[in-house]
């Protein structure tokens, strides 16, 4: 990241957002550094959600900048993802309980390294029941957190490379290059059922948005020190 960004005009950063924040919580972070350093509120968005479990690349637009985020949006993207064999959950996650177990101590690498090419290329994907989809008006979270059935409609999309990058069962990490509108969790839980065991996303760390990458991020913390040292050299 360049000292010559200026935030206050325009700018893309990067950040890398640290589990259990939101990326409104970033967003907020960010927004409040440059309202306290610039003495006026300045727009500040993202470029494409992550879930509060998941960590990594979060990419930010401020003032001018804010018109280019949907073009970050519709990047496809690259994770790193840690699916746990033989436990399933309400969300397909760690955000709720584990309500099914099933044996895995019978899945080895050659059965999983198996089933990756079901879940390559263009694929049909259902969307969680708990997320931000919509639903009959709602919010599908909303109804699935109340205990209201949730039908969501399956939709395109495309794995553009799926790898099996360590496996210490029963835990699998994978790295995931894919589309805009992939859900991860969802790709854990279905990979389970095709392996018979069940799965659940343990851990999610985003890499990669486009061509942007999160080794070029800065933690919230980080940004903040920046902003202070930015203002510093403006005079502000």
């Amino acid at each position: 990241m360049s000292n010559a960004l200026d935030p206050e005009e325009g700018a893309i950063m990067l950040v890398d957002k640290p589990q259990d924040w939101t990326s409104f919580n970033v967003v907020a972070k960010i927004r409040a550094g440059l309202q306290a350093v610039c003495g006026r509120r300045i727009k500040v968005g993202h470029g494409g959600t992550l879930d509060p479990l998941a960590t990594g690349l979060l990419v930010i637009g401020t003032g001018k900048c804010t018109k280019q985020l949907q073009h970050f949006a519709d990047a496809d993207k690259t994770y790193v993802a840690t699916l746990r064999l033989g436990e399933s959950t309400p969300s397909y996650d760690a955000e709720t309980e584990v309500d099914t177990e099933r044996p895995w101590a019978h899945i080895d690498e050659e059965r999983l390294r198996a089933v990756l090419p079901r879940f390559t290329g263009e694929i049909q994907q259902r969307p969680p029941d708990f997320s931000a989809k919509r639903f009959q008006g709602e919010r599908a979270y909303h109804l699935a957190r109340a205990g209201e059935p949730v039908e969501l409609p399956p939709v395109t999309l495309t794995i553009h490379r799926l790898a099996l990058i360590n496996f210490d069962a029963p835990h699998a990490t994978l790295e995931v290059h894919c589309s805009k509108g992939t859900y991860i969790r969802s790709l854990a839980h279905d990979m389970g059922q095709a392996l018979g065991c069940g799965a659940h996303l343990a851990a999610l760390r985003r890499t990669a948005s486009g061509d942007l990458h999160v080794r070029d991020a800065r933690t919230p913390e980080q940004w903040s020190k920046w902003l202070d040292e930015w203002a510093a050299r403006q005079g502000k």
